[in-house]
């Protein structure tokens, strides 16, 4: 497929899209919280650690046979599920781009994701192995779903109004969740007002409200979003190598835009960073820290409710200082954040920092997405630039998550949060590079 700087998408700008299209975070923003953050991290964390007057005795589990410390287990299975998607969105996003069909594909994740939470509700302590597969799995389906949902931003908002449609989407998100969170709440710290007796009930059945809330509410962007058109020429290969060439292809144009190539490398390097604090912060909070699931529900809404002005807020600095200097900004943010992580000991304290995590969370992954999509030529093939991204950003939460992982094994989950500092420092690094590099095309907006 000829990919030329030159060809325009097709846009269609209409707010009730742009609200639809955002509609989709409120839907499966309710998995990243519940299943990533909260009731999951900390579900699993109980029913996989013995502990004796509150002290761990035993957090070994079997996994088809292998030890392996429960932690490093759940930070293992997360790195696969992300390699997965890295290794099959080019062959989709490929088919997509050719058949117009990115809605399908956004549909097919979406129903193996929330299937999988539903399933979740089957993962007791005697079942390790099939909690790690369905969380997996889930892991795939809302990974893979985005791979899609960011592939329409080019073609739903113009260039100056993808940063505030973009911070929108993850405001739609963190409202969604919250909402969703707060009643799940209620099932997991008063069971006894709806005779819920079984301690593992309540956390279960909020793994079946995740699937039942992502699939119902999708509808919405499913009824409403374009459904593509299909580009006239064939593909020139095969569909398993078709989608690997059209990431070659799409190398070869960010070679020719310094300015591209060069913030990819910091979203890289900072991508590591950043999704394995977010991923990682509840299992810390209830391991390292011995907060209780209330304790840790509590700080995690925390950093959604501040998320929703952080998103805001930085679309609006953006605005006046540029995407790429707020970006720096955040990223220096996020290395104060590994410190403080470092020395928290007390449920203050990780109140504090959730915090400010959530104050720049929301706004750094809305703001990283609205960058690359002004940053990348005008084009019809959105899904597979939107592909390149997306593998670079599932690449980089592999590595984060497998050495998270690795020297918590070793070490402890403290050293592991500190080492994350040096893919902070090298997306702090590169990114002033890419301030630095010269404008490749005429449309792209300041940044």
């Amino acid at each position: 497929m000829d990919m030329t700087a030159g060809e325009k998408p097709i846009l269609n700008s209409s707010r009730p899209v742009q609200r639809a299209w955002s509609m989709y975070d409120w839907a499966n923003s309710a998995y990243n919280l519940v299943i990533t953050s909260t009731i999951f991290p900390a579900y699993y964390n109980a029913v996989t650690t013995v502990t004796e007057n509150g002290v761990i005795v035993n957090d070994t589990v079997s996994f088809f046979g292998y030890k392996v410390k429960n932690s490093s287990l759940f930070d293992y299975s997360i790195a696969m599920a992300y390699l997965l998607i890295a290794i099959l969105s080019p062959i989709l996003s490929s088919v997509a781009d050719y058949k117009g069909n990115k809605k399908r594909f956004m549909q097919l994740f979406c129903y193996i994701g929330a299937i999988s939470c539903c399933c979740l509700f089957f993962f007791r302590s005697n079942t390790v192995e099939l909690g790690i597969i369905f969380s997996a799995l889930a892991a795939l389906g809302y990974c893979g779903s985005l791979v899609f949902y960011n592939a329409y931003l080019p073609e739903i908002a113009l260039p100056d109004e993808r940063d505030k449609v973009s911070a929108q989407g993850f405001a739609y998100g963190y409202v969604g969740s919250v909402i969703l969170q707060l009643i799940c709440f209620v099932f997991v710290l008063a069971p006894e007002l709806f005779g819920i007796t079984d301690d593992t009930f309540a956390p279960r059945l909020s793994f079946v409200l995740v699937g039942i809330w992502w699939v119902a509410f999708a509808q919405i962007p499913f009824r409403k979003l374009p459904k593509g058109v299909a580009l006239p020429q064939k593909p020139q290969f095969s569909v398993l190598t078709n989608g690997f060439r059209e990431l070659a292809k799409v190398w070869g144009q960010i070679k020719q835009l310094p300015k591209l190539k060069t913030y990819l490398l910091s979203f890289f390097f900072y991508s590591m960073g950043v999704q394995t604090v977010m991923l990682a912060a509840t299992i810390f909070g209830s391991k390292e820290l011995q907060l209780e699931t209330g304790q840790l529900i509590g700080a995690i809404l925390v950093i959604q409710l501040v998320a929703v002005a952080g998103a805001y807020l930085m679309a609006k600095l953006s605005d006046r200082f540029g995407n790429l200097q707020v970006l720096l900004f955040v990223v220096f943010i996020w290395i104060g954040v590994c410190i403080a992580a470092y020395f928290t000991y007390t449920a203050t304290q990780f109140y504090i920092v959730a915090a400010i995590v959530g104050l720049i969370m929301g706004g750094i992954q809305s703001l990283s997405r609205s960058t690359y999509s002004k940053l990348m030529p005008p084009t019809h093939d959105t899904a597979s630039f939107f592909s390149f991204y997306d593998v670079t950003e599932k690449l980089a939460i592999v590595i984060g998550m497998l050495s998270f992982g690795f020297i918590d094994s070793i070490m402890n989950m403290r050293s592991a949060i500190l080492a994350l500092i040096g893919f902070f420092a090298l997306g702090a690094i590169v990114l002033f590079m890419a301030m630095r590099a010269k404008d490749e095309h005429p449309d792209v907006t300041q940044l």
